[in-house]
């Protein structure tokens, strides 16, 4: 297990879904050139696709409080953007299904800290910068995949029980997974989406979500600012935890913007998300 074998894992892995290829190719002029038509038209055409689409979307986790019933529907209310990552979110679940255990949650809670990392840029950031905080809610939907690659490395290199054991001890996870691969899973996901060929904005701030702040370009240093925010309320050690709110709030202060609210837009997330929990 080391860099280089993530390198090959990514090489190895096959393209996406062919209704996931051809609904990333009417992006290829920005998310403002889609011809809606034609994205409603192909995830349609995917049943299971859309069923998973409109499952992800009617989350409480997004606090919409009217149940969406249609693709076009969906694609209306939360723009072309979000049903961008959720459409790629699917497609990198069905390519990667590894066993995230390791990393301290089970698959389910796995794919839970993603939706809720999205939703938190969607609610908290929306105030501040709407057109932002869309073009990023995709983005904290999937920037966790590279999680997904380490464990294949993982399990193939069976290393499991001791990297979980050693996952927990850490005070800096990501600190930890760049003592054995020699990286962080947020550069692993430039790592894949460049694999894939997506949007490659994305891959540049991925890349660049762990750089010292000296190494970072204007050109997504404002990005990796929110980003640092939102991962480090929501990750997969620290769920919305009182402890893991109060960080990400300094960090928002420090950024210039309203701590207070920031808090109150995690806690009432963090109260859906117990809720739907329960049911």
């Amino acid at each position: 297990m080391d860099y280089n074998s993530l390198v090959n894992t990514i090489e190895s892995l096959p393209p996406l879904s062919n209704a996931a290829t051809m609904i990333q190719k009417l992006y290829e002029n920005g998310a403002t050139e889609v011809n809606i038509t034609k994205l409603v038209k192909l995830i349609e055409s995917d049943a299971v696709l859309t069923a998973n689409i409109l499952k992800m979307i009617n989350s409480p986790l997004y606090g919409f409080s009217r149940q969406i019933a249609s693709v076009a529907q969906a694609v209306t209310l939360f723009g072309t953007e979000l049903v961008y990552g959720l459409v790629i979110h699917y497609a990198i679940n069905e390519r990667m299904k590894a066993n995230t255990d390791m990393f301290g949650v089970s698959p389910s809670i796995f794919n839970d800290v993603c939706h809720l990392q999205s939703s938190l840029v969607l609610q908290w950031y929306s105030k501040i910068d709407t057109r932002q905080a869309q073009f990023l809610a995709p983005l904290s939907l999937i920037m966790e995949s590279g999680k997904l690659v380490m464990a294949e490395d993982v399990i193939h290199g069976n290393y499991v029980n001791e990297f979980k054991t050693q996952y927990e001890k850490a005070k800096d996870p990501l600190a930890y997974e760049d003592s054995i691969f020699g990286t962080s899973s947020y550069f692993v996901s430039g790592m894949l989406f460049e694999h894939w060929n997506l949007e490659p904005l994305y891959v540049e701030i991925l890349k660049s979500l762990d750089y010292e702040p000296e190494f970072i370009t204007n050109k997504v240093e404002s990005y990796t600012h929110t980003l640092a925010v939102i991962k480090t309320a929501i990750n997969p050690k620290e769920i919305l935890t009182k402890q893991s709110v109060l960080k990400a709030a300094r960090l928002v202060d420090e950024q210039g913007f309203d701590k207070d609210y920031f808090i109150s837009v995690a806690l009432r997330i963090k109260k859906a998300y117990i809720e739907n929990l329960k049911k």
